[in-house]
């Protein structure tokens, strides 16, 4: 059967104006995928992604860097230690394996304040750290600290304990801490600004 004309004018417009409203809907669609790009659920791989393409997306990745933020390294650069050469790498784990078995004693001990554990590993033969008033060095490698202070709910809370640091040449150190929980004894290449212990994160 044939359609009038008034017919087909009513059907044609009725098929326009549901055209005209899932163009919209469509456009808006894909507006949100674009920005809701950054809160992309993190089990997702970095290549099934989407990637944000307007003008707030930096081009620009830092290799290495915490979640690629622009200059990340650059800013942190006093957080980042120094690289050791393999040869002093290799002396700093020798080192390391010194103080291991004496930090393990104390800590089943019990024994963690610093003035013990400093006399504990003097006993190995280190020489103890000595600057003079403006902070420059004038012999020892072995420096044994109470632990850092941490922000803990709205104050800080400094737990017992102490944190050694051990100077094995220019670009190498043994850290170590021992509390009431745990030990730890590791090498790694001094810091820029702090030596063989990592700076403390500003709150």
């Amino acid at each position: 059967m044939s359609l009038s004309t008034p017919q087909r004018r009513r059907r044609l417009a009725a098929a326009l104006l549901l055209l005209g409203a899932a163009i919209p809907l469509t456009a808006c669609g894909q507006q949100r995928v674009a920005a809701g790009a950054p809160s992309t659920s993190a089990g997702a791989s970095p290549s099934t992604r989407p990637t944000p393409s307007g003008p707030g997306a930096s081009p620009y990745v830092e290799p290495g860097a915490h979640d690629g933020a622009p200059h990340y390294n650059e800013n942190n650069a006093g957080r980042q230690p120094r690289e050791m050469s393999p040869t002093s790498e290799k002396d700093a784990q020798r080192e390391a394996h010194r103080i291991e078995p004496v930090l393990k004693r104390l800590w089943k001990q019990g024994t963690w304040d610093p003035k013990s554990v400093r006399s504990a590993l003097l006993a190995l033969g280190y020489e103890e750290q000595r600057t003079g008033s403006k902070g420059e060095q004038l012999g020892g490698t072995l420096d044994v600290r109470g632990m850092e202070p941490r922000f803990k709910g709205d104050h800080y809370v400094t737990a017992e304990g102490a944190r050694i640091g051990l100077r094995v040449h220019n670009d190498a150190c043994v850290t170590a801490f021992v509390q009431k929980t745990n030990y730890q004894v590791q090498v790694n290449g001094p810091y820029l600004e702090s030596g063989c212990f990592e700076p403390p994160f500003a709150h």
